[in-house]
C-alpha cells in the first residue's frame, strides 16, 4: 500500500513515511493508493472473532510491508482494550459509546494507535520526533495520554484559551514528561493554521522532524475505522432479522471519524448511509445545498469539538466519491443544529429514554432524527463521541441533574495546569525553536 499526496498525486510515501510526515511536503493529505474489499466470508464470520481478529483485517492491508504482523497484533492488544457498547434508544435508533477509553473520549482509539506506531518507528531510526498537535478538544487529551512517556517522541499540543471545558484542558495540561501545551489566544482554526505553517517552514524542519497527530494524520484517521465494524459486529443478527439498511449519524469536526467510517463502507461494511451532523458551523452543510465550499471562521458553540471552519478531511471525502457531488449525495447528508436545538435534544433523550447525552452526541442524535423522517426502513446509530462529564456544566446546567465524575477525572481534576501562551506563529516557531 502506497499513499499518496491529494495535492500532488505523483508524490508518494510509504504508511511509515507518512506517519512520520503527517502531511506531505506540499501541504497534500495523504490517501491511499486504493481501498482494499474486505471477503465476504469475513462479514459471515464476524460475530465470532475478538475485536483485535476484526482489527487484524481490516488494517493489515494498510500497513502490510511496514508493520509485521506480530507487530500489528500487539499495536491493537493496547489500543482495543476497552468496550465500544452500541445502546438501544428505541426498535430503530442506538447510541455506540466511544468514550469508554482512558480519555472517555473516541479519540483514544486513533491517538493510541499512532502513538504505539510512532514508537516503533523511532526505535527503528533512534532520533526524537516532535509531534505537532492542534485540539478542538478532545484530541489533546487523547493524544497526550496516548504518546505519554512514549521514548523518541516529544507532544506540542496548541489549544484555543478559553474554548475547550475545563476537564479537557486539564487532561491536555496537567501530565507533564514529555507533553507540553501551548495555550493560543484564537480558534481551533487558528491553532490548525499554525501548525500547518510549521511543517512548511524550514527554519523548523531543519532542526526537527515533525509531524501530526491530528486526524489529518493516516495513523490516526484510519483506526477509527474499526470501531465502526465492531458495532457491525454487535447489530449484524438484529439487522440479518429485520431487513432493515443500517445508517450511522456522526457528529463532525474535522471530518475524520466519518470520513474513516465512509472507507469502511468501501471495504465493503454494509452500512447505507452516512449523515454528517454539525454545529452551526457548517461548511459542509452549506456545500451540500450549494456545491460550493467556502471555509468560514469557526464559531464558538456547547459542543466545541466540532468547532471548525475548514474541515481538513473533506477533502477525503470528496476524493473517494471522485469529487462528484452527486455521487456523495448517494450515501452522504449534512445536518446544522444550533445550542437552542442541541439543549433541546439532549433533555429529550433523557426524557425519552432516561439516556445522558453530550451535546456532540445530542448533535448525532437531531441528525438521525431528521434523515429518518424520511427514510423509515432504516436502523440508525449516533455517535456519543466523549463521556457527559467532559462536559459537566453544559450537561448539568441543561439537565437539571448532577453527573458522577469518574475516578480518573478527580484524579485530572486535582493536578496542576501548566501551559505556555502563545498569540501567533511566531511564538509557535519561538518555542519550537527555543
Amino acid at each position: 500500500m502506497k499513499y499518496f499526496s491529494l495535492q500532488t498525486p505523483s508524490h508518494t510515501a510509504s504508511f511509515k513515511e507518512a506517519v512520520i510526515q503527517g502531511i506531505a511536503p506540499d501541504k497534500g493529505l495523504y490517501y491511499p493508493d486504493h481501498i482494499p474489499v474486505l471477503s465476504p466470508s469475513f462479514f459471515n464470520q464476524i460475530e465470532k472473532m475478538s475485536p483485535v481478529e476484526i482489527g487484524m483485517e481490516v488494517m493489515h492491508p494498510f500497513i502490510e510491508g511496514v508493520l509485521s504482523k506480530g507487530e500489528l497484533r500487539k499495536v491493537l492488544e493496547g489500543v482495543l482494550d476497552f468496550e465500544f457498547p452500541v445502546i438501544p434508544l428505541n426498535e430503530h435508533m442506538a447510541s455506540l459509546e466511544l468514550f469508554h477509553g482512558p480519555t472517555l473520549a473516541f479519540k483514544d482509539v486513533g491517538a493510541r494507535f499512532m502513538a504505539q506506531c510512532l514508537g516503533l518507528f523511532s526505535e527503528e531510526k533512534q532520533a526524537n520526533v516532535t509531534v505537532l498537535v492542534a485540539t478542538s478538544g478532545d484530541t489533546g487529551g487523547a493524544v497526550a495520554n496516548g504518546f505519554l512517556g512514549v521514548a523518541g517522541v516529544n507532544v506540542v499540543i496548541l489549544y484555543p484559551s478559553g474554548k475547550v471545558s475545563p476537564i479537557q484542558e486539564k487532561q491536555l495540561t496537567t501530565l507533564g514528561q514529555n507533553i507540553q501545551a501551548l495555550e493560543v489566544s484564537g480558534s481551533f482554526d487558528d491553532c490548525q493554521a499554525m501548525v500547518k505553517t510549521a511543517f512548511l517552514d524550514q527554519e523548523i524542519t531543519q532542526h526537527k522532524q515533525l509531524t501530526s497527530a491530528n486526524s489529518i494524520n493516516v495513523a490516526r484517521w484510519l483506526p477509527q475505522m474499526l470501531y465502526y465494524f465492531l458495532a457491525y459486529k454487535q447489530l449484524k443478527p438484529q439487522l440479518d432479522a429485520s431487513g432493515k439498511d443500517l445508517i450511522f449519524s456522526v457528529p463532525s469536526g474535522n471530518f475524520g471519524n466519518i470520513c474513516a467510517g465512509m472507507v469502511a463502507r468501501e471495504m465493503g461494511l454494509p452500512v447505507k448511509h452516512f449523515i454528517a451532523a454539525t454545529n452551526t458551523n457548517k461548511v459542509v452543510p452549506n456545500f451540500m445545498e450549494t456545491g460550493t465550499y467556502l471555509p468560514k471562521k469557526s464559531v464558538a458553540t456547547i459542543s466545541n469539538a466540532m468547532d471548525v471552519g475548514d474541515p481538513s478531511n473533506f477533502v477525503r471525502i470528496l476524493e473517494m466519491q471522485q469529487h462528484s457531488l452527486a455521487q456523495l449525495k448517494k450515501g452522504f447528508s449534512s445536518y446544522s443544529f444550533s445550542d437552542a436545538q442541541t439543549k433541546k435534544a439532549m433533555k429529550e433523550i433523557l426524557k425519552k429514554y432516561a439516556y445522558t447525552a453530550d451535546p456532540h452526541g445530542a448533535v448525532g442524535y437531531l441528525g438521525l432524527e431528521s434523515y429518518q423522517k424520511e427514510h423509515k426502513n432504516t436502523y440508525g446509530v449516533f455517535l456519543e463521541t466523549a463521556h457527559p462529564v467532559k462536559f459537566l456544566e453544559v450537561v448539568e446546567e441543561t439537565l437539571g441533574q448532577t453527573l458522577t465524575i469518574p475516578q480518573k477525572i478527580v484524579e485530572v481534576l486535582s493536578k496542576q495546569k501548566k501551559a505556555t501562551k502563545i498569540n501567533d506563529y511566531q511564538g509557535l516557531k519561538a518555542f519550537l525553536l527555543s
